[in-house]
């Protein structure tokens, strides 16, 4: 005789408020169970991993520094084992740290993109590389004054400027420009060590060779990697081996590969401005372009649909914890800006309007925020939330922030 099978309930058929009857059940399964010591959180290996992995913060110490010109200096962070961090967190090639630095009686954060291999960070070690920027309050900050030793407060590991084959085409076209070659050369490691199951051109624009940074390391990466392809693109100069001029479509189809590619993008942004013309030019799905955050914008007049301000500059109010601290904010700095540079802790990371880390309750007052770097969500509209990172007075505001605890 066959076996008879159970008969499994119809899902479709089930009476919701039978669920109901689960709770008297429930409350005397919890109310007859032996009481016991909870074990500490961290003793659980999920828990563990995932601090290991996105820790609320790093404390690391400058370990090495390489000097590439007066402008350009990288420096290597280790864990500052005296603070509580013993080990770096992992990260994905193209991610970046955000650093938190008191300077005077300003308090300000910094993305910077990890140069590094992420193998590096199982050596303890991250790389970053800073270049000094007219007026550049950071920048100019760090490359002035950091030493051997110097502590440095760092967040976990952040951003999507990464490769991800579930998204991306197997073979990437990187157009860099200036600075933005860091992600790069996090990339190009991870690529050439086995990282990443990826293939990659990199276009590396500059004005001269002698502009360009890391361009030996590169060029002795390319000769030993076929996976790696590194071409320079100068602006200024004509020089045998590089091409000559800009990023434009026709080079960038000159280097491509048949069939679909992804193109990664990191540079000034006059680089972005410059690519949003020639990018359709190629033709490729949405998906297929992928642009590293743009950075802080430093002009709002040069912005689409910017009104104009009716004053030099404003008073801001911010509200941290229910206290109020006035200051006064320039009509072309963002909120941010102006906070920090009164020594407000205010919380942010990518500085482009994107990561949603500075989002604050707009009070009172008009604002403008470009189209370009406006990340907000609908709802945030619909209750009058805004991003400081990219937002400008046009009227005396004030703000609520949440609290920050770098």
């Amino acid at each position: 005789m066959a076996e008879k099978k159970e008969k499994k309930p119809n899902l479709l058929r089930l009476n919701p408020l039978d669920f109901t009857k689960l709770t008297p059940v429930r409350k005397a399964r919890i109310e007859a169970a032996p009481a016991r010591e909870l074990r500490p959180a961290d003793t659980y290996v999920p828990n563990r991993i995932a601090n290991a992995l996105h820790p609320d913060v790093q404390y690391l110490k400058v370990t090495e520094i390489i000097e590439h010109d007066c402008d350009n200096k990288s420096y290597i962070l280790g864990p500052d084992h005296a603070k509580g961090t013993d080990a770096l967190a992992w990260f994905s090639a193209g991610q970046y740290l955000s650093l938190s630095m008191e300077i005077g009686e300003s308090f300000a954060t910094r993305p910077y993109s990890i140069a590094s291999s992420p193998n590096d960070a199982l050596k303890g070690e991250y790389r970053i590389t800073v270049r000094r920027t007219a007026g550049g309050f950071v920048s100019g900050h760090i490359l002035d004054t950091w030493k051997i030793g110097t502590p440095v407060t760092a967040s976990q590991p952040l951003g999507e400027f990464t490769y991800e084959p579930l998204r991306d085409a197997k073979h990437i076209i990187g157009l860099a420009g200036g600075s933005g070659i860091t992600p790069f050369r996090s990339l190009a490691y991870a690529v050439a060590e086995g990282i990443e199951d990826a293939q990659m051109t990199l276009l590396y624009g500059s004005r001269t060779k002698n502009d360009a940074l890391f361009d030996e390391e590169f060029t002795a990466l390319a000769e030993k990697c076929p996976a790696f392809r590194y071409v320079n693109v100068l602006s200024e100069e004509t020089r045998d081996g590089c091409e000559h001029g800009f990023l434009t479509a026709e080079l960038i189809r000159k280097y491509a590969p048949e069939g679909e590619y992804s193109v990664f993008v990191c540079g000034p942004s006059a680089m972005y401005r410059f690519l949003d013309e020639e990018l359709p030019k190629l033709g490729l799905r949405r998906k297929f372009i992928r642009r590293e955050l743009f950075g802080e914008c430093r002009d709002p007049a040069k912005e689409e649909g910017y009104p104009g301000s009716k004053a030099a500059s404003y008073q801001l109010t911010v509200r941290v914890s229910g206290k109020d601290t006035v200051m006064t904010c320039r009509a072309d700095e963002s909120l941010l800006a102006a906070m920090e540079r009164a020594g407000v802790k205010a919380p942010s990371h990518c500085r482009s309007g994107e990561c949603g880390w500075c989002r604050s309750k707009l009070v009172s007052g008009e604002v403008f925020v470009p189209k370009r770097m406006d990340g907000r969500r609908e709802a945030d509209f619909l209750y009058g939330f805004i991003h400081p990172c990219c937002t400008f007075p046009l009227s005396d505001i004030v703000l609520d922030v949440p609290p920050f605890h770098p």
